[in-house]
């Protein structure tokens, strides 16, 4: 078969938008096929399905032989893309692009170099080598453009608009440069606005608010009949100021239609009319007037079935009848007029003697201090409105810091685990037991009975507060000695450690209160003294703080700080590469290479999970030699640990990405999910003290399960089997997250 793009039908929607509507042609191999139409008629959204970037909702197409649907990746392999606007990347130098370009379709190094070389030749950017692309001229980026997407040699070479915005001169040395390609047997899909880059195309189709309405070779379209009907003729008019007779020969009787074209009036009038007729309606010419008979061009082509489909589509309108999409060149008309297909409709210049009254429609500005305001004020109450993201930040965000701080976060701390290492066992040691259970401040979590029990429930972090009874406890109350009680708190947490010491101390104060009023009531002795023989309390609680006897608050912040500071680095710096590059149009170029899902975002990742690294041994650092905070546990488990979690920040800012489109709602998204990591995670607000749904809802943030194990290592010394359940959580919220963000990453435009 010798077509190597054929579209039957093709059909895209976005919502309630028809951006194609049944769309059929063929192009053969070895053509210039050049795609006509206005900006929104469909053009840039034909090249992307038949890319494969996006899916059609309708219809099919076949590429090379491949379908669109089912075969994208096969033809990303084999075609080449350049894009409508400048896609490349601007802090690259031409050298990187071309070489990136080359490493992407797995181009070997020697056929990298060989191909580098032949491009470098063919688009003559040996001089810019070393210069930043973002840095070229327009005409310079094109060339670039296009050597990037020859790089691996596609058969086929899709450019969208390829010399909208640079100048004449560039314009014809890219032509020239695609002449060439076409001569060595690439096959090229063009769009344009352009009506000379149409006639140097082989063959051309026309495509207006989502239908093509007319396709073939240029030679042909200008043969159609409804082009110039039988019984008419067309004529050149060259004459001075031709916007202001232009509505003189429009009313000319015989007359179908009379046009701008540059510096002349193109009419279509009735075979009956001659010369001299056109001539003549313009008496004080004076023969300043030149008329000739001319064959119609490719704008002439477009601009009279533009006008023929804006009279039916105004019909069919008031009628409420669809007219049936075509798709040959004997079509002749399914298209309105287009500005992009026209030269522009120059409003009629005033005569000399008109400067006058022109000016007077030009009345007196004086500036108002608040001038524009209004305007403005409508203006951004608009940009608001669409933005849904901008709302729900605005909206959100105060309503869930109110609940957060007026629900969840409470400073007054009770309910502290405790766990208790009885090794007397008897009533009297069960009412001490009994008097820690009925305070507020004390939750009895676990009784263990030996050594090793007692130092895990402490290095796990399961208990902050542990309280050893010796032996001798009924003995030493029995025989009036004051017997000493040790209370072990966990000082990591400087707030709970506060609240845990106070509360032992005025317990013990309170219970040996209550010893000695019940004693005084039967004996009128002394009821206990201590080891020097004096009155003392019969309980004597002795609290000892581990891990941070000073109660230090930044051997307790400063930990969590690692873990805060982490999420913020790979959150926001992974969710800022991916969203910049959708928003410079760098994304969509890479959807159309063959580089994989899995190959982008680990490319993508990896650099930033190396740079987190970096990050954390230098916080890591900081922490231990400028705050003097030591690492008391496995220094090679907290770093595998922490790369564990650098893995679920990566996820997180993927699926960011995932759903902002723009860096603004990407700092929105981020936002979001920063406020509570950092006030219900444990940070900052212990979440024993949170409400049960809050505090269930806590499991779900990360890094929750990365602060427990920080401040396990650093300051309790405990090992990875002590802190297997925040291990075990962080692995399910890594995967979790990485599962629904690849998920949600499609290498598809939306």
């Amino acid at each position: 078969m010798n077509s190597v793009i054929q579209l039957d039908q093709l059909t895209r929607d976005f919502g309630a938008l028809r951006a194609v509507d049944q769309v059929s042609f063929e192009v053969e191999r070895g053509a210039i096929f050049g795609l006509l139409g206005p900006n929104g008629s469909g053009k840039s959204t034909i090249i992307r399905m038949l890319c494969g970037v996006l899916e059609p909702t309708g219809g099919g197409a076949q590429v090379l032989g491949y379908d669109v649907s089912t075969e994208a990746e096969l033809i990303k392999r084999r075609i080449g893309y350049m894009s409508q606007s400048f896609s490349l990347y601007a802090d690259l130098s031409v050298r990187e692009n071309i070489e990136f370009y080359g490493r992407i379709y797995g181009l070997s190094p020697e056929k990298l170099e060989q191909r580098f070389e032949e491009i470098i030749e063919l688009t003559s950017l040996g001089d810019r080598l070393d210069q930043l692309a973002g840095n070229l001229s327009g005409g310079w980026k094109q060339r670039l453009a296009l050597g990037c997407a020859l790089i691996h040699e596609p058969e086929l070479l899709f450019l969208d608009e390829p010399t909208a915005g640079i100048d004449p001169v560039a314009r014809r040395d890219l032509w020239d440069l695609l002449f060439e390609l076409a001569g060595q047997g690439v096959t090229l899909f063009v769009t344009t606005h352009y009506m000379d880059e149409a006639e140097r195309c082989s063959d051309v189709g026309y495509i207006y608010n989502s239908r093509l309405i007319v396709c073939g070779k240029p030679e042909e379209l200008k043969q159609l009949s409804s082009v110039t009907p039988p019984g008419s003729a067309r004529w050149e008019i060259d004459i001075p100021h031709p916007a202001t007779w232009l509505g003189t020969y429009r009313d000319m009787d015989g007359v179908h239609d009379a046009t701008l074209f540059g510096q002349t009036i193109h009419v279509l009038a009735d075979q009956s009319l001659s010369e001299h007729d056109f001539v003549n309606r313009i008496p004080e010419s004076q023969g300043t007037v030149q008329v000739r008979p001319i064959t119609p061009s490719l704008e002439d082509v477009f601009v009279t079935l533009s006008r023929a489909e804006g009279l039916n589509h105004d019909e069919d309108t008031h009628t409420g009848t669809v007219p049936e999409a075509t798709t040959t060149q004997a079509s002749a008309a399914q298209a309105e007029t287009s500005d992009a297909l026209t030269e522009p409709q120059i409003a009629p210049e005033k005569l000399p003697g008109d400067t006058k009254a022109r000016s007077k429609q030009a009345p007196h500005f004086r500036q108002k201090m608040l001038a524009g305001f209004w305007a403005i004020l409508v203006k951004e109450f608009s940009h608001i409105r669409r933005e849904p993201s901008t709302l729900l930040f605005a909206f959100a965000v105060p309503v869930l810091q109110t609940l957060i701080f007026g629900f969840a976060i409470d400073t007054q701390i009770e309910n502290i685990p405790t766990v208790i290492f009885d090794l007397d066992g008897r009533s009297s040691a069960r009412e001490l037991r009994e008097a820690f259970a009925n305070t507020r401040t004390f939750m009895i979590i676990d009784r263990v009975y030996d050594h090793d029990a007692f130092r895990r429930a402490f290095e796990s972090g399961r208990a902050k507060v542990g309280v050893v009874i010796p032996p001798d406890y009924s003995d030493r109350l029995l025989k009036g000695e004051q017997v000493s009680v040790q209370v072990l708190i966990d000082g990591s947490d400087s707030q709970v450690a506060t609240t845990a010491l106070n509360a032992s101390s005025l317990l013990g104060f309170n219970f040996s209160t209550n010893i000695t009023k019940q004693f005084a009531e039967t004996l009128n002795v002394v009821p206990s003294r201590n080891a020097e023989g004096k009155v003392a309390l019969p309980v004597e609680i002795r609290p000892r703080l581990l891990y941070n006897p000073d109660l230090d608050s930044s051997h307790f912040f400063v930990p969590g700080l690692v873990g805060i500071i982490l999420q913020l680095v790979t959150l926001f710096l992974t969710s800022f590469a991916i969203v910049r590059e959708r928003e410079l149009g760098t994304l969509e170029q890479l959807f159309v290479t063959p580089v994989s899902k899995s190959g982008l975002l680990l490319g993508k990742l990896v650099p930033y999970a190396m740079i987190g690294f970096v990050e954390t041994l230098i916080v890591l650092t900081v922490m231990v030699f400028l705050f003097g905070v030591p690492i008391h546990g496995n220094l090679w488990e907290l770093l595998t640990l922490s790369l564990l979690f650098l893995i679920c920040g990566l996820g997180l800012g993927m699926l960011v990405s995932t759903i902002a489109q723009t860096q603004l709602q990407a700092v929105q998204f981020a936002f979001l999910i920063m406020l509570p990591s950092v006030l219900l995670s444990g940070f900052m607000f212990p979440r024993s003290q949170m409400p049960l749904p809050i505090y269930l809802f806590t499991f779900i943030i990360p890094v929750t399960y990365f602060l427990e194990i920080l401040r396990g290592i650093v300051l309790r010394g405990a090992g990875i089997t002590d802190l297997l359940p925040y291990f075990t959580g962080l692995s399910l919220c890594c995967v979790v997250i990485l599962a629904v963000s690849l998920k949600r990453f499609q290498k598809q435009l939306t």
